[in-house]
Formats: structure tokens, C-alpha cells, sequence
């Protein structure tokens, strides 16, 4: 043994491995600290004063916030919902299933809170159907396919076809217009806004400009010139009495007429009055201009609903004014709000049968007013009203499984 180390330096062996244990603490922990780059090694010998010491200082200041709040999320959402049944779904995300009492009768409650201040991986985002517009799947499939945790039904939309009604917006892509100026809620990487939301589109030719009335909705009045993507489908809807459909492809145009047409594929089709497209002429070229206004331009995707539960703090249920009147009374209910401190609330309501009565819009604003919700908005409800969550349906929805629907709110962890 004493031939085998002769000539060893205990001393800088020590070293050695003090220095290693050191920096594979860093390398390889689970914190992830790599700090390879400002490690200088002499003779086999790793120096430690040239490790980053700020950066493992902020580093640990992070985890140590994070930590912090998430504790202090854990303790709210114990206080907040008391002898209520609680669940982890993901860090920064809580499920909370309780019963309330309206009138003396119960109402079945599933309740989503989310923080991305806790935890800044959690993505909330609108997901729709299919790639197209007129098409309806289960919650279930649309939170399967875009790897959701949470999903809960979203816009309004058309039975027939399953085309949503009112602002859609994915990835900054609008895929539809408003309808009857709606309330919408826009969702950015940090944080919220909630507005009604209307739309300033135009068609430029030369000075001349063609107002552009809404974007792939269902015709709602003769007068309006509607404009259709791909989104929509392959073809165009019906021409309106009197009127004219006139295709743009790469910002020419290159068809008019008074039936249904292809929609080019790095173009669109403009349906409207004659009086208002008859100036358009083959081989003219054309510019459209689309913005919502708002324009929230850090907005990444915009959801619509309808009408308002809470604007700024105070219950406001403008039913009338969204003409929405035809969704009164006491219904299964979905909303959607977010607090002060930009943490995302969602609440689900069961109706229409005896152990769970439904809620009215008043006695749902007054529910998202208490849970803190500075602005919140009425989803699509009734049949529609479905929660999923971490693989399974949490409400009791009239159908069993939830119906088929358009697009949804979902609610994912990015790696």
C-alpha cells in the first residue's frame, strides 16, 4: 500500500475532492445551478472564488420567493375555502369543490384557482375544436389534445356548425369578430384584461376604403360586408340578396361573383351588398386592416363571453346591452375572472336537476365578486357548462361527458 501512494499529495487530493463534490453540487442539482462557464481549473484544480456567487445568490433568492408564495398561496386557499374539499392539480394550481346554498336549496360548485406568479410555467389559453371553424369535439378530446390539465367550456357558438360567436383570438391569430361588441377577456404571459371588444377592419384600395363589418361570423344583418378565411371552411357561405362574393389571394383580387366560392388558402373572400364591393375590380390590388379595439396589443389570446359579472371590483351584469337576455334565469353556469394580483379564478355551477339547482347571473356575479375577482365574465353555460380536470370530468353536466362543443379554456403546464 505504502509503494502504491508513494509520492502522493494527500493534500491537494482533499482538494480535489472537496472541489468537485463543490462543483457537481452546482452542476447537477436539481435546482439546476450551472455555473461551468466561470469555473477555472489550474493543475486539476478547481478555483471557487471565480464561481458566480451573485448568480447562486439571486438564484436562491428565487427559489426561496417561490417558495415563499407558494406557502402563502397554500394558507389562502386553506382559509379561503375552510371545510371545503381542496386538490393539488399542479404547483400554482388548486381545485376546489364545495356547495352553496341559494334560496335553501344546494348548488354543486368546482372551482380553478391558478397563479402564475407561483408558478410561471402554467399556460391559459383558448384551444378550438379543430383546425377549422365549424367543428365540435368533447372537452375531454380538446383537453387530450393539447395536453391540458384544466379545461372548462369557452365561447358561445353556433349549434349548427359549432362556429364560435363573438371574439377568438389563439396566438395572436384572430380567428373571429365580435359579436354585439361582447365582453372578451384577453390573456397575456403575466397577466389579464376584460373589455367589450369590438372591431375597426377595413379594406383598402388605393384611398378608397371598404368597411369590413366582422370576421368568418354568421351573417347577422343584409347591409354587412363579412370577410372569411380558411378558418372557416373551404367555402364561402351563401351571397346575401343583391349581392357579391369577391376572392383576394396574396392582396389581389381575383374572382367576383354572386356564388358561393373557394376560399384561397393566403387569402379570403369578402361577402357583402353589391353597393359596397361593387367598385372592386379583378387584378385591383387590396389591403385589409384588421384590429380589435381595444387594441391590447400584448394580448396573446382573446376568449369571448358574456354578459359581465364584475367590472372593476363591482358586480355588473349588463345582460341587456350584450343582448343576452335569452340566458336569464337559473342555469348551469361557467365564469371566468382573475383577481387583483392577476390570479385566474374559474367556477362551474351545476344545474337542472335536484341535488344542484343552477345559479342566475346576479347570484353567479356575487359568487365571483366574493372569490375575489376584480373583473369577471359569464361563459357559455346551460348543456354546455362542463369542467375537466387531470383526466377526468369533476361537474355533473346535464349530458353525461359534457355535449360536443366549439373551443374551450384550457389550463396546461409547459415544460
Amino acid at each position: 500500500m505504502d509503494t502504491i501512494y508513494s509520492g502522493f499529495n494527500q493534500e491537494k487530493f482533499l482538494i480535489l475532492c472537496a472541489n468537485i463534490i463543490l462543483v457537481s453540487s452546482f452542476v447537477f442539482s436539481q435546482n439546476s445551478f450551472v455555473f461551468a462557464d466561470n469555473i477555472k481549473i489550474v493543475n486539476g484544480i478547481v478555483s471557487p472564488p471565480l464561481i458566480n456567487t451573485i448568480q447562486i445568490e439571486r438564484t436562491l433568492d428565487k427559489i426561496v420567493t417561490e417558495e415563499k408564495l407558494e406557502a402563502e398561496f397554500n394558507a389562502y386557499i386553506r382559509k379561503k375555502y375552510a371545510n371545503c374539499s381542496v386538490y393539488d392539480v399542479d404547483k400554482g394550481i388548486k381545485h376546489i369543490k364545495l356547495v352553496r346554498y341559494y334560496q335553501g336549496r344546494p348548488v354543486r360548485l368546482n372551482v380553478i384557482e391558478a397563479d402564475r406568479n407561483i408558478n410561471p410555467k402554467i399556460n391559459i389559453e383558448p384551444v378550438l375544436a379543430s383546425a377549422t371553424l365549424s367543428h365540435k369535439a368533447s372537452i375531454t378530446a380538446m383537453a387530450r389534445k393539447s395536453h391540458s390539465l384544466v379545461a372548462v367550456n369557452g365561447a358561445f357558438f353556433l349549434p349548427q356548425t359549432g362556429c364560435p360567436l363573438g371574439t377568438m383570438m389563439v396566438d395572436k391569430k384572430l380567428y373571429t369578430g365580435p359579436v354585439f361588441n361582447r365582453v372578451a377577456m384577453g390573456i397575456s404571459n403575466d397577466g389579464f384584461k376584460m373589455d367589450r371588444v369590438s372591431l375597426n377592419a377595413t379594406l383598402k384600395r388605393g384611398w378608397d376604403n371598404i368597411k369590413i363589418d366582422n370576421i368568418n361570423q354568421p351573417r347577422m344583418s343584409v347591409g354587412f360586408t363579412l370577410c372569411y378565411t380558411s378558418d372557416w371552411g373551404s367555402m364561402s357561405p351563401v351571397t346575401p340578396k343583391n349581392g357579391l362574393q369577391v376572392t383576394v389571394s396574396d392582396g389581389k383580387v381575383i374572382s367576383i361573383s354572386k356564388q358561393r366560392t373557394p376560399i384561397p388558402l393566403n387569402g379570403y373572400v369578402l361577402v357583402g351588398p353589391a353597393s359596397n364591393l361593387a367598385t372592386l375590380k379583378i387584378n385591383d390590388k387590396v389591403n385589409l386592416n384588421v384590429k380589435t379595439l381595444p387594441e391590447w396589443e400584448d394580448i396573446n389570446h382573446i376568449i369571448s363571453g358574456g354578459p359581465y359579472l364584475v367590472k372593476d371590483g363591482q358586480v355588473y351584469v349588463d345582460i341587456q346591452d350584450e343582448k343576452l337576455l335569452a340566458i336569464g334565469g337559473r342555469n348551469p353556469r361557467t365564469a371566468v375572472g382573475y383577481t387583483k394580483d392577476n390570479r385566474l379564478i374559474i367556477v362551474t355551477a351545476d344545474g337542472r336537476e335536484g341535488s344542484s339547482i343552477g345559479m342566475t347571473l346576479k347570484e353567479l356575479a356575487y359568487l365571483m365578486q366574493k372569490l375575489g375577482c376584480v373583473n369577471a365574465m359569464n361563459l357559455d353555460g346551460g348543456g354546455s357548462t362542463v369542467m375537466y380536470v387531470k383526466g377526468a370530468i369533476a361537474n355533473r353536466p346535464p349530458v353525461k361527458g359534457g355535449i360536443a362543443l366549439s373551443n374551450a379554456l384550457v389550463v396546461s403546464v409547459k415544460d
